[in-house]
């Protein structure tokens, strides 16, 4: 007779061994993490945050085209009808501030990476390489920086014949980069030294990926801070600009409501709500980029932080 073999329990794997399935967490990188930790980045991404918002969804909340004139309509206080009023003309002021978010946004951000750009190549490449090339990079930066930048502006564009949005992302690109490359250039001089950097020397690097490699990655909060310097000074300007009428009158921008506000003299009428939105929507975007920029300051220094925690 055949015997019958005995049954064998399987091995049981302990609980311990077997990797527990984790769920999908949002992953925040750390950069984030220490910006929305501290008050003042935290209060200015939130604000740009709103504005990119109000940028992209302005074409379904804006209630009829900001260019249109609705005799019917003219010089209207707000109102649930008209959130921000109309001008003497009947377009609503709601529609064109939030119009005019988009363009404004997308001309100073597209301002501020050709100007951080600029300040960025040639002033760590120019403290790094030395010789000639840092010597033509100072030039180039002391004339920008002796010239004016307001009244350069304002002759360029007025001798411009197109003055369209990407005329003026250049004229604003190609001026407001000498400061920022010269705070660039004094901390590329005093990296260049480092111990990192003389290996990357030892191992044959090439100067741009030096310059890339090693030293832009160590400047990164710098060179954020200086994105977001440009870009409100650069919103600014804009403003400033199309509201002495050197911008583009056949587009909607805040600068541009203003313009017609000034132009239409409104607050001699006692219509103060043409001045009041585009202004506060200005002043609302420029002061979180402020706060963003005290905040970007605040984490990456380390003596700011030390000086807040012994408070």
């Amino acid at each position: 007779m055949s015997q019958v073999q005995p049954l064998v329990e399987p091995e049981l794997t302990p609980l311990s061994v077997v990797a527990p399935r984790k769920r999908g967490r949002l992953h925040i990188p750390g950069w984030l993490s220490l910006l929305l930790a501290n008050p003042k980045s935290r209060f200015g991404l939130l604000v740009i945050a709103f504005m990119i918002v109000v940028a992209v969804i302005a074409p379904w909340i804006s209630v009829s085209n900001p260019t249109d004139f609705n005799i019917l309509a003219t010089r209207q206080a707000p109102s649930w009808h008209h959130l921000f009023g109309t001008t003497d003309q009947g377009s609503d002021i709601f529609s064109q501030v939030v119009l005019g978010t988009r363009r404004s946004l997308i001309l100073g951000a597209a301002a501020a990476v050709i100007a951080t750009a600029l300040a960025t190549t040639l002033g760590i490449l120019g403290a790094y390489s030395g010789g000639i090339v840092d010597e033509v990079v100072n030039f180039l930066t002391n004339v920008f920086l002796v010239i004016p930048t307001i009244p350069l502006l304002i002759v360029i564009s007025g001798y411009l014949k197109a003055r369209g949005m990407m005329t003026m992302i250049l004229v604003l690109g190609l001026t407001l980069w000498a400061f920022e490359a010269r705070i660039l250039r004094g901390q590329a001089l005093t990296l260049k030294n480092r111990d990192f950097v003389q290996a990357a020397k030892v191992a044959g690097e090439s100067t741009w990926r030096i310059v890339f490699g090693e030293l832009m990655p160590n400047m990164i909060s710098r060179i954020a801070a200086a994105f977001v310097l440009v870009f409100y000074i650069a919103l600014l300007v804009d403003a400033g600009l199309e509201f002495l009428g050197l911008g583009d009158t056949t587009h909607v921008s805040w600068g541009m409501v203003l313009y017609w506000a000034q132009t239409n003299s409104t607050v001699l009428q006692g219509e103060w709500w043409p001045f009041l939105f585009p202004g506060l929507a200005l002043v609302l975007t420029v002061v979180a980029l402020v706060f963003l920029l005290a905040g970007i300051d605040e984490v990456s220094n380390p003596r700011l932080r030390n000086v807040k925690r012994s408070k």
